[in-house]
């Protein structure tokens, strides 16, 4: 049985019209307050949840998709799946992959400094956490010159055909969760531009913040 989100698996030729909004219930206990908003191109399929009290951000503005830059400030979590390299052309990967990410742009912007690039910043703090909670790949990756910043992203390339659906609900089912454990879904959904960096998480006895 093939994926119904790929018609040619490792071409990344992809079924344009095959559905996602199975995607939408799966990510919504984890994301509530967030916004789904339907994603679908050669390079990215699945839903950005916008993050309460943002616009709805215009698709396919990732470095590589062949999109304008965001001038109006935005954060959230997209959920879905890599079609083409280009597409996040910061990651190291084999499409295609299950992919989970949450943005913050526009980058560069002071918004996206203070919760990516700064040293206490809410993105590479929860970073640090996170990566702490995930002993086993896929692990979180930061970019912090991104606007795709925190990403955990998996290739279905040597997965097997009649389990690909099985294991990437899996997948955004177990990512999901660990974003929520670390509290950067509660903090996103907080955050606005303009606002003060938040005070620094409380730090265990390991050192680490969460």
């Amino acid at each position: 049985m093939s994926h119904p989100l790929i018609s040619r698996e490792i071409s990344g030729d992809w079924d344009l019209t095959a559905p996602l909004e199975w995607i939408v219930p799966l990510a919504e206990p984890y994301l509530r307050g967030y916004t789904p908003l339907l994603e679908s191109n050669a390079s990215l399929r699945g839903y950005r949840f916008l993050a309460p009290g943002f616009g709805a951000p215009p698709r396919s503005r990732l470095p590589g998709a062949g999109a304008r830059r965001a001038s109006t400030p935005s954060a959230g979590f997209f959920v879905g799946f890599l079609g083409q390299s280009s597409g996040l052309a910061s990651l190291r990967s084999q499409p295609p992959e299950c992919l989970v990410f949450c943005w913050i742009e526009p980058a560069g912007s002071a918004f996206h400094r203070r919760l990516v690039q700064e040293p206490d910043s809410l993105v590479r703090r929860t970073a640090e956490y996170i990566r702490w909670l995930t002993h086993r790949p896929p692990r979180f990756e930061l970019f912090p010159e991104e606007c795709a910043a925190l990403v955990r992203h998996a290739s279905m390339r040597d997965w097997p055909s009649g389990k690909l659906q099985h294991m990437s609900q899996n997948f955004f089912i177990e990512t999901l969760a660990w974003l929520v454990r670390s509290a950067l879904v509660r903090r996103l959904a907080a955050d606005r531009p303009g606002k003060r960096a938040p005070k620094p998480a409380p730090t265990s006895a390991l050192g680490l913040r969460y």
